[in-house]
């Protein structure tokens, strides 16, 4: 199968000669939407797309969740939403739960929703509520109050609006990552993207130490212009070939390890992702329309995979000794350089952030599409490549502190991971300053925008996660003062969200 493929490729490379070759090695949701994407920014332009993949290669598939940027892919392509998400058992998201991070009186659960076309209001009345909470007053500063999302969760609606003249939210998904793959896949194939099937043997580097050919299996020698490295943590191409170096994230984020297992499909469910603390890390609940996904990502400093496994199974009542259960390292952290010599790293090739806010699509998508801006602004050289790297550095270290800032606030003592997420971890200079306004009571929303975060995770997601998280100073009960301003606007809010989530319908 792999000679034939090979055959054709080298055949149509011969009667396209005079195009420019774009080789993407590897597969998987990654590879195939960087194969979307080239083929439909750069086929008119002049290249032609390849991807290379073995069927030796399970892909990894760590979480089945998105953020709201992934609609932005689809509808780029022209992709219809009711038809991909049929194909690949598909849920609507509204956000995330996050049980039992913290032990705070009244703190012990919060949502963090995704945004709708009325939350600004609210925002900027939660926003000055935390203040007043810092300035001792008594106010309610829980962010599930203040929201749509939230309201909507609440009630079990989807995040489709009937009514999106009045209202609208934003929302994601969860799906089978498996399965949009292969949608992606028959899509890509039949558009014009060449398929190869075969395995990497061997990488050639020309005199001027770029990538010259791809050495396959078959005997074969596969040449481009620009290979993209979809090779996953192997990183075959840009790490293990050129020589790239990574940088580990082992110091801010402990996570390395995972242990996924399916559960039978809800009933009924909700449109949510459900993060739920355990002994070494946390567990997720993903509700898709043929099963639910449950995956405990955990550092292995502080627990084994076995026990890692049985916790897992235990916390959701699983009692088939028959149903399969896949174990993942994860290799945390980034390449100091994603575009280099003739290269491109996208996906786990580049570097990987732990799945808690389901964040691994929207780095290959950014990813992607900032290599074809900037590949196109450069005229098709690598003229941009030190800007592109920049970039993709900035938004992993970004996202990255948005993540490590969940594991810093939690408050739990039951064990010695928690204790050392909150004292052992290390914390990058801009989220030292970030915490310090935070807790002094200072204007966080200024410091974020002075930062340059907010594109990754607005000032609203901030403000949600340290006071859902209870980070603020003990009420002194002899000086407190309710705030009956406060209290009047928040019951504006509530009467005002009750109203408009009867534009949303109930979910199944």
């Amino acid at each position: 199968m792999s000679t034939i493929y090979c055959s054709q490729y080298y055949e149509y490379m011969n009667q396209n000669q005079y195009k420019k070759q774009i080789l993407i090695v590897g597969g998987g949701t990654a590879g195939w939407m960087a194969a979307s994407l080239l083929q439909h920014h750069l086929s008119s332009q002049g290249f032609n797309i390849a991807l290379l993949e073995s069927d030796n290669i399970a892909t990894v598939g760590v979480g089945e969740g998105s953020t709201p940027y992934i609609k932005q892919f689809f509808q780029t392509l022209g992709i219809d939403e009711k038809e991909w998400m049929s194909k690949c058992d598909a849920t609507f998201k509204s956000g995330i739960t996050f049980k039992d991070w913290s032990t705070r009186k009244g703190f012990t659960q919060y949502f963090h929703p995704f945004t709708s076309s009325i939350d600004p209001e609210s925002y900027d009345i939660f926003r000055q509520v935390t203040h007043l909470r810092h300035k001792n007053f008594r106010v309610e500063s829980h962010p599930d109050q203040y929201f749509l999302q939230s309201e909507l969760i609440r009630q079990r609606r989807l995040p489709i609006s009937t009514q999106p003249s009045h209202v609208n939210s934003i929302y994601a998904y969860h799906f089978n990552a498996g399965k949009l793959g292969e949608y992606l896949k028959k899509r890509a194939i039949k558009l014009g993207v060449q398929h190869l099937i075969d395995d990497v043997i061997d990488v050639n580097l020309s005199l001027s130490g770029d990538i010259a050919s791809i050495m396959t299996a078959s005997g074969r020698e596969l040449k481009a212009d620009i290979f993209i490295d979809c090779t996953g943590f192997k990183s075959l191409l840009i790490e293990k070939a050129l020589k790239v170096p990574f940088t580990s994230f082992k110091d801010n984020l402990f996570n390395d390890a995972a242990v996924t297992v399916a559960s039978e499909a809800k009933n009924s469910y909700s449109p949510q992702t459900i993060s739920t603390a355990m002994t070494a890390g946390w567990r997720w609940d993903i509700p898709l329309t043929s099963r639910t996904g449950n995956g405990y990502v955990y550092s292995s400093d502080f627990i084994n995979a076995e026990q890692a496994e049985q916790e897992l199974k235990q916390a959701i009542n699983l009692t088939n000794a028959n149903v399969e259960v896949r174990h993942i390292k994860m290799k945390v952290g980034r390449l100091d350089k994603h575009w280099h010599k003739n290269c491109v790293a996208i996906g786990l090739s580049q570097g990987f952030i732990e799945p808690l806010e389901a964040t691994a699509l929207h780095i290959v998508q950014l990813s992607i599409e900032q290599f074809i801006e900037q590949y196109k602004q450069g005229s098709f050289t690598n003229k941009h490549q030190d800007f592109y790297n920049h970039g993709v550095n900035h938004m992993f270290e970004h996202i990255r502190d948005y993540i490590v800032l969940h594991y810093l606030t939690n408050s739990r003592n039951d064990s010695a991971y928690w204790r050392a997420c909150r004292h052992d971890i290390k914390l990058s200079d801009r989220l030292q300053a970030a915490m310090e306004v935070w807790c002094s009571g200072g204007d966080l929303d200024q410091e974020l925008h002075r930062q340059q975060v907010t594109q990754y995770y607005s000032s609203m997601s901030w403000y949600v996660l340290l006071a859902g998280m209870g980070i603020f100073p003990n009420i002194n009960s002899s000086t407190a003062q309710v705030h009956e301003q406060a209290d009047r606007e928040l019951n504006n809010i509530r009467t005002r969200l009750k109203s408009y989530a009867n534009f949303f319908p109930f979910s199944r």
